[in-house]
Formats: C-alpha cells, sequence, structure tokens
C-alpha cells in the first residue's frame, strides 16, 4: 500500500471529511490521517537557508 501525504491533502482540500476517506481506502486509519496532517505541518514550517555567493 502507497498512499502519499500528497494524495491524502488532494482529498482533504475540497473538504473531504476523515470518515469519508476512511470509507474510501478503507486500508487507511486515522493515525495516517494524523500523521500525515502533522508531517504537512512540518513541511510547510520549515526554514531554508540560501548561502549568497560574494563577489571577489
Amino acid at each position: 500500500m502507497r498512499f502519499t501525504v500528497a494524495q491524502l491533502l488532494e482529498l482533504l482540500a475540497p473538504g473531504m471529511t476523515n470518515q469519508e476517506i476512511l470509507a474510501d481506502y478503507p486500508y487507511l486509519e486515522e493515525a495516517d490521517i494524523q500523521a500525515s496532517l502533522l508531517y504537512a505541518a512540518h513541511i510547510a514550517n520549515a526554514q531554508t537557508i540560501i548561502a549568497l555567493a560574494l563577489a571577489s
């Protein structure tokens, strides 16, 4: 079974409920949805530092 965080977010974004997702994808569990949301939150909150090249 492979179900990506992106696939799950694409279901949640337009308003699909957890219960609807679990009914349509019985191999998923509530904990999978919560873990995906937590992962997405961490990714969205990431800070990236980009080094600037200094002219010599």
